[in-house]
């Protein structure tokens, strides 16, 4: 375990190191709670402190209150005292404090406590781990791992929010993969959901680190692109539209080709809205793009005032001519 161990004693801090590394743990070392303070809210994370009781300026008990009205990870703390008084022991549990030791130190109990300590800290970290694989299962779509519908609308929300708060433009794209169902009424859907899968890929390569990508619903995706203007959405979309559509898919022995359309909407002036408002901008550019032939890109600069000024523009691309069905 990594632990901070505060003394301002240096013979008793040099000893209780020593021992402390003798059994295999590492050791952080400060003789004051202010310097040790200051180490932890630059980022130091011990999973165990021992602090002494009485140190000059803040004390440890004062020390451990602070360490406990922080967020993060849980640190377990263990008092070096010569206190021994019942409500002493009550002051120091009161103030968060996981255990106590009374000087001089018999190292058989220290390392009693210790590994009474260890266990503590690592159930609390396989609670964590198992919170935090329970939120990503609750946002992720279980087959393309990128975003399910509930977690991609809330990226939305916090997006649009930001931009209003920012005034910096977003962008979003709502696409649809072109008479999929033939490819799964054909291959199956095993081979329809490797498909999705290598699409999903294709997808967040074309993306930025701090898009967001989910999955909309069934063959739909969505977009959110944070501060990026009109003309480079729009590039965006139709580098998407050529790393889907260029290149066949390859599963096992065959060669699927594959087509997207897309609803682009660019948002440059944002104003307090719903997204909703986004996402129907976002589906009427989508059925253009679909009317149009498939297989391209129809914007949309989106004005909320003025439903009327909400104007289509020339894709970027050219798609390939396609009928209308299906």
């Amino acid at each position: 375990m990594r632990i901070l161990v505060v003394d301002d004693d240096p013979l008793t801090l040099e000893v209780l190191s020593a021992r402390l590394e003798g059994w295999g743990h590492q050791v952080v070392t400060s003789q004051d709670s202010e310097a040790a303070w200051a180490r932890l809210e630059g980022g130091a994370s011990p999973h165990m402190a021992i602090l002494d009781w009485m140190l000059p300026g803040m004390s440890g008990l004062d020390l451990c209150r602070k360490v406990r009205e922080r967020s993060g990870p849980y640190m377990y703390i263990l008092l070096l005292t010569g206190r021994t008084g019942r409500e002493d022991v009550l002051e120091g549990f009161e103030a968060g404090a996981d255990d106590y030791l009374t000087k001089p130190i018999d190292w058989g109990e220290l390392e009693a406590r210790l590994r009474a300590g260890e266990r503590i800290v690592n159930l609390q970290n396989e609670l964590i781990d198992a919170r935090e694989a329970l939120r990503t299962q609750a946002m992720q779509d279980p087959m393309t791992k990128v975003l399910n519908h509930g977690a991609i609308m809330e990226a939305l929300d916090r997006e649009v929010d930001r931009a209003h708060r920012e005034n910096h433009p977003l962008a979003l794209i709502l696409c649809d993969l072109d008479r999929f169902k033939r490819v799964n009424d054909r291959y199956g859907h095993v081979v329809g959901d490797k498909v999705l899968r290598e699409v999903t890929r294709r997808l967040r390569n074309c993306l930025r680190s701090y898009d967001a990508l989910g999955r909309y619903g069934g063959e739909e995706f969505l977009m959110v692109l944070p501060n990026i203007d009109h003309d480079n959405a729009a590039k965006l979309a139709e580098r998407i539209r050529v790393a889907v559509s260029t290149e066949p898919f390859r599963v096992d022995s065959l060669e699927i080709q594959v087509s997207l359309s897309q609803g682009l909407i660019t948002w440059t002036v944002p104003t307090g809205i719903p997204a909703e408002r986004l996402i129907q901008a976002a589906d009427r550019a989508l059925y253009a793009a679909k009317d149009a032939g498939r297989n391209r890109v129809r914007c949309v600069r989106f004005d909320p005032g003025d439903s009327d000024s909400v104007e289509e523009c020339p894709s970027p691309s050219s798609g390939s001519d396609q009928d209308r069905s299906g």
